[in-house]
């Protein structure tokens, strides 16, 4: 019957073996785990009990992620696992689980923001944009207007997310599981939760961190930022 979640086959505390009194119930079963890689697409339906159903996603390569501070979600590609605090094997092969930190495209986020706000998320390139816009300054209405002006008002975002969008990849955590429910989804890392990230990644080891976050030159320019 295979995997067996049965204490009847353990040994007892004093080390005796356990007499055979029954066979193995149903109930009493162990599935093998989904360790979800990054990767296309593939999705296995798992028939549980009760006649339900599961979602076994054994590859995945998107989710959809929430930004908390400007309540909006968006479906992205998922980059690269960066993060686990249970296991490193998991980062070196890319298995997707919950709470493990990864990092994510941040295309649709940027264009959200510069769309709601009509202002670019970073600061570069902000001398060449309204050269590429003068020819056709967009009319707005009164109220349309006063509007965005009321908006722009809470554009202001965090320091370590700006060098992120500047970077094209943002950091973000999974909260769903995606050997149960077959998706990642999960929420972009903000305040106190980002910096306890950026704070453990000071502290790795030359062994522990993978190549991709070595090469990630925005890595360290946020890290200096977090030190002043």
């Amino acid at each position: 019957m295979g995997i067996s979640r049965s204490s009847r086959h353990k040994r007892s505390e004093t080390g005796a073996q356990r007499a055979h009194y029954r066979k193995k119930r149903k109930f009493e079963l162990g599935r093998q785990p989904a360790n979800t890689k990054l990767g296309a697409k593939r999705i296995h339906s798992v028939r549980v009990r009760g006649g339900n159903t599961k979602y076994r996603a054994l590859r995945l390569d998107s989710g959809n992620f929430a930004w908390g501070s400007e309540h909006v979600t968006k479906k992205t590609r998922i980059i690269s696992v960066v993060y686990n605090a249970s296991n490193n094997e998991l980062v070196r092969t890319n298995t997707l689980v919950k709470n493990a930190i990864i990092q994510i495209d941040a295309t649709p986020f940027r264009q959200w923001y510069e769309s709601h706000y009509a202002q670019p998320v970073t600061k570069k390139g902000k001398s060449q944009a309204p050269a590429a816009d003068a020819a056709e300054p967009k009319k707005l209405s009164n109220h349309a207007q006063r509007s965005l002006d009321e908006k722009k008002k809470d554009a202001k975002i965090d320091t370590l997310l700006e060098s992120q969008f500047a970077a094209g990849r943002l950091y973000a955590s999974i909260s769903s599981r995606p050997g149960q429910s077959g998706r990642a989804d999960g929420y972009v890392l903000e305040g106190k939760e980002l910096e306890l990230i950026f704070s453990v990644f000071k502290t790795l080891t030359d062994q522990q961190v993978t190549v991709e976050l070595k090469n990630d030159l925005s890595i360290t320019g946020v890290l200096k930022s977090v030190d002043q």
